[in-house]
Parts: C-alpha cells; sequence; structure tokens
C-alpha cells in the first residue's frame, strides 16, 4: 500500500505511468494500465537523506523536465536535517537502470528551516520553461520572523529560476524579467511574496496564469 502519498504527476509525453511521492523519501511509478497493482520497489529512494520527523516535513514535491525524454533531469523538493532546511535537487535519470542516479544529485537551492512546519510546497515548470517553487513562511505560527513580508527572505515566496542557463559558478540563472530583480535587498529569484504556505500550486493550461 501507498505510505502518506503526498503528489502524484505524469512525465512529458508518458501517459502510461503516474509517479507517486511518499512524504518519507519514494518515489514509486505506477502503470495505470496494471491500476490495481504497485510495483514491488521504489523507483527512486532518497529516504536516507529526507527528514520527514515532523508532519509537514519530507519529500513535498517532484517536476519533471520539459525535455525530460532527452535530458532525463527530475527536480525534487524536500526537508533535510543537520542543520534543519529545504533543499531543491536535481537528479538524471540513468539510461541503462531507467532510474535516477543519486550520484547525479546537484542541490540547486538550499532554505534554513527555523521549525518543522510551514515547509510549502510545490516544484514546477510553467509556461515559459521556467522552474518555479513555493516555500512557506517557515513556520510556527503567525509568521513570528516576518519572513512572508521580507524580500531578503525566499521563505513564504514563489520563487522563478531559469534552470537551463547558469552563470559561472552558480547553480541556475535568474530571469531578467523577475519582478524584484533591481530592488535593493531583495533575493532576485522571489516571483510572489507574502505567503504562508502554498501547499500546491499550478498553471492554467488555457490561460497560463499560476494557482495556488
Amino acid at each position: 500500500e501507498l505510505r502518506r502519498p503526498v503528489q502524484a504527476v505524469q512525465a512529458p509525453g508518458d501517459d502510461r505511468h503516474l509517479y507517486v511521492l511518499e512524504q518519507a523519501g519514494r518515489v514509486l511509478r505506477l502503470d495505470l494500465q496494471q491500476p490495481d497493482t504497485l510495483p514491488p520497489d521504489a523507483w527512486f529512494d532518497i529516504r536516507e537523506h529526507v527528514n520527514d520527523r515532523g508532519n509537514e516535513e519530507g519529500l513535498l514535491s517532484i517536476a519533471f523536465h520539459p525535455k525530460f525524454a532527452d535530458n532525463g533531469q527530475v527536480f525534487l523538493y524536500y526537508t533535510a536535517s543537520n542543520p534543519r532546511r529545504s533543499e531543491l535537487t536535481r537528479f538524471v535519470v540513468d539510461r541503462a537502470s531507467g532510474r535516477p542516479d543519486v550520484k547525479s544529485a546537484k542541490v540547486l537551492l538550499e532554505v534554513a528551516q527555523p521549525y518543522s512546519n510551514h515547509n510549502g510546497g510545490t516544484v514546477l515548470f510553467g509556461p515559459d520553461g521556467m522552474l518555479y517553487l513555493s516555500l512557506g513562511d517557515g513556520g510556527a505560527a503567525n509568521d513570528p520572523h516576518g519572513h512572508g513580508q521580507n524580500l531578503g527572505s525566499l521563505l513564504g515566496k514563489v520563487v522563478r529560476i531559469d534552470v537551463d542557463h547558469a552563470p559561472e559558478g552558480k547553480p541556475y540563472a535568474v530571469p531578467a524579467d523577475n519582478p524584484f530583480v533591481n530592488t535593493p535587498g531583495a533575493r532576485p529569484e522571489v516571483w510572489a511574496y507574502g505567503l504562508r504556505n502554498v501547499w500546491r500550486m499550478s498553471f492554467d493550461r488555457a490561460t497560463g496564469r499560476l494557482y495556488g
């Protein structure tokens, strides 16, 4: 049986399989032609890297690159420990095994988390090809540290980054049309702010609008 499933998505161009995340850190690939049968093992298992001790911690979201069929890139958003933090990490599928290679892991973004709740979040690609990630305000209650209104923090935000281009020594590029690129003291990745805990969000296929 599935254990605390938190998200189910399909990979671009693949309408046969459904990828289901378990909060503890597993990704299962279900064959929709055999809907009553669970796979004998996980498609990907990063439980040893995931902190799921808190009710709102764990492996929270997955996104497949729009060109996944060509580049095999998979993006996972999860909480880790020592220190407590959220990570956005890219993995690449090994062509021989058909599964992500743990050794291919590249951490793109790390955000310190002060508490175990309000971690967000959803990672997904927009119709513009940019990667969007929602992060909660960091937890406790009523945002005691004011993260949501602090443009210098990534907590309580939706961030927008370009993972296909990266300046020398950087894991990603910041789109030039992000709204706070030229705002002193602001993190240029910020696309929307003042949020409490956007757990799920998606783009409307007809209008391109983001709903959370």
